[in-house]
C-alpha cells in the first residue's frame, strides 16, 4: 500500500467531466526495422508489454479511497493487470499522416480513465505510411509527473538497465481498519507539521517581496496574478484535440548557444513568437505580455512514479514584435521567476497541497472548471522534459518520435509541451474543440517562431565564428 502525496492526491481532485488529468506518451515506431523483416505489430507489442510489466511498477497499481475520505487515496500494489482491457487496437485512417494520427490521439484523449482500474491505457495505433505504426500510451499524471514518464519510457524502449526481478504477484486487500489508522497517523503528523509550514510560508513570501522592490518596475513582464483575458482563455470542454510537429534539436541548441540563452530560455521564446502569431490571427493583435505556467521538478532521481513538482509563473513577451528582444525579456522573466521560486521555497506548493481536504477538493475544483470567470493566474500552460537520449527499440523495432502531453487547467485550455528524444524535439500541443479552427493552426505558428529565430539568430552566430 503506497499513499499518494498531495500533489499526486491534487492531481485527482482536480478532474472533472471537463477537465481530464490523464497525460498521453505517444512514441511512433519504424516496423520496417524490425529484425524479422519487418514483421512487427500489435501481437509483438502486446508481448513486449508483456515482458516488461514487472519493471513498470505504476502501472500495477490500483486506486484505493480511504473511508469517509479522512485523507488522500492510496495506491495497492502489484495489481493483475488485464491486458486485453488495458491494450487497445485503433486504426489511422487513410493516408495515414500526421494529420490523421493526430485527430486519432485527440479522441482518445477526449475520454477519462476508469478509476476502478490501473490509471491507463495503450492504444496501438495500425495504418500509418510508410510501414509504421504509433503507440498512444494515456496515463493519468497522478501516477507519474514529466520525470517519472521519462523514466518509465526508458524501461518500456530498453533504454536502461534495470534488475531483473520476479514481479510481486501478492495484491492483498487493504482493510477499513488499516487505511483509517494509516489516515489518522498521516493527519497527526500534518498536524505537527503546521505551524513550520506557516512559518516558512510566512518568511518566503516577505523575501520575495523585498526582492520584487529590490528588482524595481519590469514594465516589459505581466504582473503576476493579472493574467490578461484572450481567446486562450475560456471554459474548457470536454472534447479534446491535438496536433503535433517534430524540430532538430541541433538547431535548437546552435540557436540557443548563438543567442546566448540556455535551451529552455529559448522553447519559451518559440512558445512565445508562436503565441503571437495566434493571437494576432485570432484576435487581430497582442497588446499585453501574456503568462506561461512552468512546471518544474523538485526531485530529479530516477523514480518511476509519483509527482515531485512545483511550477513556475513566467511572462511570455507576444507584445513584442522583435523576436531577438523577445528572448531577452523571456531569458530575464526566468530568471525572475526560478530566483523568486527557490526563494520562497521549492517544495513550498508541494507541502501546501499535503492539506487539501479530501472531502472538499473535488467540488471546489469542479465549480473552479465551470467558472465563466478569466483565470488570472495563467493563459497557457508550457512544459519542457529532456527525454531519452538515445534511441529506443520495442521488439527491435527503432521508435523515430515521441510526444507527450500534460493537462489542461480551469480556463486554460492549452498545453504544449515539448520532449527531446535522441536528435528531435518532439512539440505538442494538447487543446479543446473550441480554441482553435485548426489545432495544426498551434504546431504551425511555433514552427514559424522557430524559423523566425534561427534567422534572427544568424548574425550572432557570424560574429561568434
Amino acid at each position: 500500500m503506497k499513499r499518494l502525496n498531495g500533489m499526486d492526491a491534487m492531481l485527482l481532485y482536480s478532474e472533472t467531466p471537463n477537465l481530464h488529468t490523464h497525460t498521453l506518451k505517444v512514441f511512433v515506431i519504424d516496423a520496417t526495422t524490425a529484425p524479422a523483416d519487418g514483421d512487427f505489430g500489435f501481437e509483438a507489442f502486446r508481448q513486449h508489454l508483456l515482458n516488461r510489466l514487472r519493471l513498470l511498477e505504476p502501472l500495477r497499481y490500483r486506486l484505493i479511497e480511504v473511508p469517509w475520505r479522512l485523507d488522500h487515496p492510496v495506491w495497492q500494489e502489484n495489481c493483475e493487470v488485464d491486458l486485453d482491457y488495458h491494450l487497445r487496437r485503433v486504426r489511422v485512417p487513410a493516408p495515414g499522416g500526421r494529420r490523421e494520427l493526430d485527430e486519432v490521439i485527440g479522441e482518445i484523449a477526449s475520454t477519462p480513465l476508469d478509476r476502478s482500474r490501473p490509471l491507463w491505457e495503450f492504444h496501438f495505433a495500425e495504418g500509418l505510411a510508410g510501414g509504421r505504426c504509433a503507440v498512444i500510451g494515456k496515463v493519468h499524471h497522478a501516477l507519474a509527473d514529466g520525470i517519472a514518464s521519462a523514466n518509465l519510457l526508458a524501461r518500456l524502449l530498453d533504454l536502461t538497465e534495470v534488475t531483473s526481478v520476479e514481479p510481486e504477484t501478492d495484491c492483498p486487500a487493504a482493510t477499513s481498519a488499516r487505511l483509517m489508522l494509516t489516515a489518522v497517523r498521516s493527519q497527526l503528523r500534518r498536524l505537527l507539521a503546521l505551524p513550520g509550514l506557516i512559518r516558512d510560508a510566512a518568511v518566503g513570501f516577505g523575501r520575495v517581496r523585498r526582492r520584487d522592490r529590490e528588482r524595481g518596475p519590469q514594465p516589459d513582464l505581466a504582473t503576476p496574478f493579472d493574467a490578461p483575458p484572450t481567446f486562450l482563455n475560456h471554459v474548457v470542454s470536454p472534447e479534446r484535440r491535438f496536433a503535433s510537429a517534430t524540430m532538430p534539436l541541433g538547431d535548437v541548441k546552435a540557436t540557443a548557444a548563438d543567442l546566448g540563452v540556455t535551451v529552455n530560455d529559448l522553447i519559451l521564446s518559440i512558445a512565445a513568437g508562436g503565441l503571437r502569431r495566434l493571437l494576432v490571427k485570432y484576435e487581430g493583435g497582442a497588446e499585453r505580455p501574456i503568462i506561461a505556467s512552468v512546471p518544474t521538478a523538485t526531485d530529479k532521481s530516477d523514480r518511476v512514479t509519483g509527482n515531485e513538482i512545483s511550477g513556475l509563473s513566467i511572462s511570455l513577451p507576444v507584445h513584442i514584435a522583435d523576436p531577438v528582444e523577445r528572448v531577452r525579456l523571456v531569458a530575464l522573466a526566468t530568471r525572475i521567476a526560478k530566483e523568486d521560486h527557490e526563494v520562497l521555497g521549492p517544495r513550498l506548493y508541494g507541502r501546501f497541497m499535503e492539506y487539501l481536504p479530501a472531502p472538499l477538493a473535488p467540488a471546489l475544483f469542479s465549480w473552479l472548471g465551470r467558472r465563466e470567470e478569466p483565470n488570472r493566474i495563467m493563459n497557457v500552460a508550457v512544459s519542457s522534459v529532456i527525454g531519452p537520449r538515445t534511441r529506443g527499440f520495442v521488439g527491435g523495432a527503432a521508435v523515430t518520435e515521441i510526444y507527450s502531453t500534460g493537462v489542461l487547467s480551469p480556463g486554460a485550455p492549452v498545453n504544449i509541451t515539448v520532449w527531446s528524444y535522441a536528435d528531435r524535439l518532439g512539440i505538442a500541443v494538447l487543446t479543446d474543440d473550441q480554441t482553435f479552427d485548426d489545432p495544426h493552426d498551434a504546431t504551425d505558428a511555433l514552427s514559424v517562431a522557430f524559423d523566425e529565430l534561427r534567422s534572427a539568430a544568424a548574425p550572432y552566430a557570424s560574429l561568434s565564428a
